[in-house]
């Protein structure tokens, strides 16, 4: 029987066993249902808010967005202004009369502005490229925002003057620098990205930044509005050394620019205090490690007496945001799988103030999400649980009630049943060290049966898996299989050290995790030990790879856009420069034994799982050629194996819902050929 069949039946017998209840489990098509709220941005006096509603495009097959508003009590809900574009990067002003958004013109994207009272909008630009990072100066008056100002690529020859009325090839396409191509977007126009500055009110951009540098974070205004403050990298060798990021301030009357920090490290995420008189920012002196933790750091205005603030919370911080009163920050981190909201007092008292932020990856179930903060310290931020997407929600520091604004998904969800996840601990066969994971139960979940399980590795590897709701978990759990998803050794959410054991070690003892995860899964009672299956993508896909390099438990395996060779990654893949010596030890070829050591193509001759090898045809960051090195290499063993080429798609594959829908349906497919 054909694999899509098999799964057909499956789906359907699900259905079947549920006829007569009030919900089925979550389906395929019910992933271009979903929505989810992102960037949310409260009004000055806390009485509005303003996010980004996502939802996918079930005839154009992709994510697409627009600016909602909706109050505090979850009332008047509705889209901010009749276009039908795409919208992004809703600010409110500072007096909270008037919202600042981007949004997709025929032209391209343009900065807009939108009055309350009058409901009015009205576009401020005509750009020849597309602005990012817009935000308010103190007074309202004026807009400052991001764009590339373009650069003429360099040439080598003048072509020859083609006849009239001819066609020929395209002229060849010369480049010299360092990062020339993205995934995601593909070949990067060259040019550097400066700050402009621009009427509220409307008219001409002027252009504040200057030189062959990038300035791509967002500034921040000074509480006088004469300058801006913003992190960057000036240095002459920025395109190597590109993390030795630092804080300045420049002028705006004229330019000039003053280097406020100085180390070998980043320094970044610079946030002015409501008085004006101090920056609060991240940074660390650079030890050549693969993860490594920012430090938090106040100094006065001029970048003098810089001093470190001990919160002893070891997890990284990020959207740094001073309250009100200035006696403090908040910002995000990451702790055992779940992002929170956290508080620090200048005097280095911590506090955690909201858990369960996140839910805007919808794909997998990582880590994201942002919050905002009105006049009287009132919290919005996106919600999320592994029974919904984001939301958005509210509180304040030191109250433990939460409002949920928004219940997005409530029409489609309150009619499925989805698979229970649940926390668990353990501990590794390696060193004994506790490791968490997840399991997701398929639904009607019965006790008494044993099922068939799936190992699902996750990215990074310096990332982290956590309780939050991801459609792929739910659907692989709705074709009848128990889920595990670990977070072992590398991941991030658990303190540096342990997040650094992947230093000149990658894949290490994450193997040996993952595998005691597996066991004390199996000790629950209900797995089938002889139907255990294998899957992730990116460092998953390496993970997976390594996985069945090692051992023959699984009776098949799907590697999805793997890394199988260190040397060719480091030297192809659209981040090629960031491996040398944060991840192994020297260049490729001053070290090739050490980089092939950790080469799952070097595993390969062990390999007698059946494979599924998948990637999109765009992919740059682990490339085509990467995961043919596999498939080729099975074919040449003649061990049962299959490619899948997503046409069209970078490494995010599951970017277009339907390439979401196939990814998972591909290797259930798959599987169910073996269980």
């Amino acid at each position: 029987m054909k694999p899509y069949k098999q799964f057909a039946i499956i789906l359907l017998f699900l259905a079947i066993e549920a006829t007569g209840q009030s919900k089925i489990p979550f389906q395929q098509m019910d992933v271009f249902e979903l929505e989810w709220a992102s960037d949310p941005q409260v009004s000055p006096d806390g009485k509005w808010n303003v996010y980004l509603r996502n939802r996918m495009n079930k005839l154009q097959d992709k994510r697409e967005r627009r600016i909602w508003i909706v109050d505090h009590a979850g009332n008047n809900h509705r889209k901010l202004t009749p276009n039908d574009h795409s919208e992004s990067s809703p600010r409110w002003s500072p007096n909270g009369t008037r919202i600042a958004y981007t949004s997709s013109t025929d032209e391209g994207s343009e900065i807009f502005v939108y009055w309350m009272e009058s409901g009015q909008h009205a576009r401020l630009t005509q750009l020849d490229r597309s602005p990012s990072n817009i935000s308010w100066s103190p007074d309202g008056k004026w807009l400052t925002f991001s764009m590339l100002v373009p650069e003429k690529p360099p040439y080598m020859v003048n072509s020859p003057s083609k006849p009239k009325g001819a066609q020929w090839a395209d002229e060849p396409r010369v480049t010299t620098r360092v990062r020339h191509e993205a995934d995601g977007s593909g070949f990067i126009e060259p040019g550097y990205y400066h700050y402009f500055i621009i009427p509220a009110d409307g008219g001409t951009a002027r252009q504040i930044t200057s030189g062959r540098y990038q300035h791509k974070n967002e500034p921040q205004w000074t509480k006088d509005g004469k300058s801006l403050i913003f992190s960057a990298n000036r240095r002459e060798d920025w395109e190597y050394n590109y993390r030795n990021s630092e804080i300045y301030s420049v002028s705006l009357s004229d330019g000039s620019i003053q280097e406020l920090t100085e180390r070998n490290g980043p320094d970044y995420d610079p946030v002015v205090s409501p008085n004006g008189n101090n920056i609060a920012y991240l940074g660390y002196e650079d030890k050549i490690q693969t993860y490594q933790l920012p430090e938090l750091y106040v100094m006065n205005l001029n970048g003098s007496g810089k001093r470190m603030i001990d919160l002893k919370l070891d997890r990284r911080m990020s959207n740094l945001t001073w309250n009100q009163k200035g006696t403090g920050l908040y910002f995000l981190y990451d702790s055992e799988g779940n992002t929170k909201i956290g508080f620090v007092s200048l005097d280095g008292k911590f506090e955690k103030v909201k858990d369960d932020v996140g839910g805007t990856g919808v794909a997998r179930p990582y880590g994201g999400g942002s919050f905002s903060i009105s006049n009287n310290d009132l919290l919005v931020y996106n919600m999320t649980t592994p029974y919904f997407p984001a939301d958005l929600a509210s509180g304040k520091k030191g109250d433990s009630s939460i409002r949920r604004i928004t219940r997005l998904n409530e029409d489609l969800l309150a009619y499925r049943e989805l698979g229970k996840v649940e926390e668990i601990w353990y501990n590794s066969s390696f060193d004994n060290r506790k490791i968490q994971g997840w399991i997701v139960k398929p639904p009607q979940f019965d006790p008494g049966k044993q099922y068939p399980m799936i190992v699902e590795n996750h990215g990074g590897p310096i990332a982290n898996y956590g309780d939050r709701f991801s459609p792929e978990m739910q659907l692989y759990a709705s074709a009848g299989y128990v889920v595990f998803y670990p977070n072992p050794r590398g991941s991030t959410s658990y303190g540096e050290e342990f997040g650094n054991l992947l230093y000149h070690n990658y894949p290490g003892q994450d193997y040996d995790d993952v595998m005691s995860g597996v066991d004390a899964v199996l000790a629950e009672g209900y797995v089938h030990q002889d139907s255990l299956f294998v899957t992730g993508g990116s460092a998953g896909g390496i993970m997976t790879a390594w996985i069945i390099g090692k051992s023959k438990r699984f009776r098949a395996a799907a590697v999805i856009k793997p890394v199988m060779n260190w040397y060719s990654k480091t030297l192809v893949a659209d981040n090629w420069n960031g491996y040398f010596n944060y991840r192994y030890p020297g260049y490729p070829w001053e070290n090739p034994e050490t980089y092939m050591k950790f080469s799952p193509i070097s595993l390969v001759g062990n390999i007698e799982t059946p494979t599924l090898v998948m990637v999109g045809t765009s992919d740059l960051r682990t490339p085509l050629s990467e995961a043919k090195q596999l498939y080729h290499a099975l074919k040449i063993r003649k061990i049962e194996t299959a490619l899948v080429e997503m046409p069209g798609a970078y490494h995010f594959i599951a970017r277009r819902p339907s390439q979401l829908i196939g990814k998972i349906d591909h290797i259930v497919a798959w599987f169910n050929q073996f269980r």
